[in-house]
């Protein structure tokens, strides 16, 4: 049984040589030999190069882990791959993150999840994604490097080695269950997504809505052989207890792990302590917790219930508000606190919901008021949930709100690179076909009571 491990290296600038030195020492440290086919995995989920850089994993992190894999007379295979954030064509967050220059320079394959081949794959230990439609890379991977960058997240509190795996899901699948169940369907995707090795970019860490945070100096590097060891450490950095985590709890409970840091072995030269109080000053309008009420904005919110489970749909309807709103504040600071005053209503909502002469959005397909209602204008956004370019044009829009969906300079690039992947999603039926295959869970997740996985085509 190998010991669950992770280190912490101090790192305050993103120097290439410095961080490739870290890298390899605590490779060697951990006894990690990458082998076969190597697939990198950053995190790149949104980018835009006017006014979102630091969403995602720093490039020359990246730089630097495939610098060090190159260091010896062998040439690894290593590939790269990424599905963006669902809305926006993942060829324009590679191109606006610099990571399509960074492969071209490198010569590693970049590969877009959503443009290439799928297995459709068994999930044995899932609750709620029984198949998966898993890429070709990524499920011709024989070594995983997991890079994420480390972000408070608007739901599941934290996002680093476990939350990453949403994006190895291509498009077609990434809604599914991203509602009051996105905490148990991170889990599920670890079953796929399970990393021998992972790298988390700590140097500047992300707040506020994850996908267009506002960036906070931490000045580190973790290196880690176990995924839920390292979000354990992630947790206690950004000031939360691995029990406060769901996801976490969740993965413990499917015997990925315990949460006790007895069993865990923390090494480097920083420490946990020191980094919790450099972030215990964050504050942030889009917490983790369910409320929308400290967004300083004339909107009210009402957070109404997923009616086919009773749980508060905190990973739909909700999420997706919070996302929308922060990203119009990132792009044009204090334009909710000018919008129009009225009102969102979010799923079913018990109670009432009075703004007589003032807008009133249903937001979502479920969405409705049990109690009594009063507007001057009702109007729905349906979905479960609603698409991210409807709620960009038509929501913001009745509130006042500017949205970033209307600047030419992002719709001609939207309409660009949506038009090259699209034409690359008609070529995937002539491309190479995936051999079927047995594949079974890294030997770390065995000992862990993890199931092989079947392929299902």
């Amino acid at each position: 049984m190998k010991t669950r491990r992770v280190i912490i290296r101090r790192c305050d600038e993103y120097d290439l040589s410095a961080i490739q030195g870290i890298i390899r020492e605590s490779m060697r440290d951990l006894g990690e030999k990458p082998f076969g086919k190597i697939l990198i995995k950053p995190n790149v989920v949104m980018a835009n190069s006017d006014y979102v850089h630091h969403s995602y994993t720093e490039p020359r992190v990246v730089e630097a882990m495939v610098n060090m894999l190159r260091e010896g007379a062998a040439k690894p295979d290593i590939t790269m791959g990424e599905s963006g954030g669902i809305g926006m064509p993942t060829r324009l967050m590679f191109t606006d993150s610099g990571y399509r220059r960074l492969a071209r320079r490198l010569k590693v394959p970049l590969r877009n999840f959503n443009t290439e081949r799928t297995v459709k794959v068994m999930l044995s230990k899932a609750k709620w994604h029984k198949t998966m439609l898993v890429s070709k890379s990524l499920y011709e991977a024989e070594y995983k490097i997991w890079m994420p960058k480390l972000k408070y997240h608007i739901v599941c509190q934290i996002t680093n080695a476990l939350k990453l795996n949403i994006g190895i899901l291509t498009h077609k699948e990434r809604f599914l269950y991203h509602d009051d169940r996105l905490n148990e369907k991170i889990i599920d995707l670890l079953e796929i997504g399970y990393p021998n090795l992972i790298v988390t970019d700590a140097i500047t860490i992300g707040h506020g809505f994850e996908s267009s945070p506002y960036p906070f100096h931490l000045g580190v590097i973790m290196i880690s052989n176990d995924p839920l060891a390292t979000d354990m450490v992630a947790a206690q950095i950004l000031n939360y207890q691995p029990e406060e985590v769901v996801h976490l709890v969740e993965a413990r409970a499917r015997g990925y792990g315990s949460l006790d840091f007895d069993d865990i072995e923390i090494t480097g030269d920083a420490d946990i302590e020191e980094l919790a109080r450099k972030t215990r000053a964050i504050e942030s309008p889009y917490p983790a917790h369910f409320s929308l009420h400290k967004v300083k904005t004339p909107i009210k919110f009402y957070e109404g219930i997923n009616p086919r489970t009773g749980n508060l749909c905190y990973g739909g309807c909700i999420c997706s508000i919070k996302g929308v709103l922060g990203t119009a504040e990132k792009k044009y600071p204090g334009t909710l606190a000018n919008a129009t005053k009225g009102a969102i209503v979010m799923g079913h909502y018990k109670g009432d919901v009075i703004h007589p002469n003032e807008p009133v959005a249903l937001i979502g397909t479920c969405s409705g008021v049990e109690g009594r209602i009063e507007a001057g204008k009702i109007f729905r956004i349906k979905g479960c949930p609603p698409k991210v370019a409807n709620l960009s044009v038509t929501l913001l829009h009745k509130f006042g709100i500017r949205s970033p969906a209307f600047e030419l300079r992002n719709i001609a690039k939207v309409a660009r690179h949506s038009v090259v992947e699209g034409f690359a999603k008609m070529l995937i039926p002539f491309t190479r076909k995936v051999a079927p295959k047995v594949k079974v869970m890294p030997e770390a997740a065995l000992e862990r009571d993890a199931s092989s996985i079947e392929d299902a085509m």
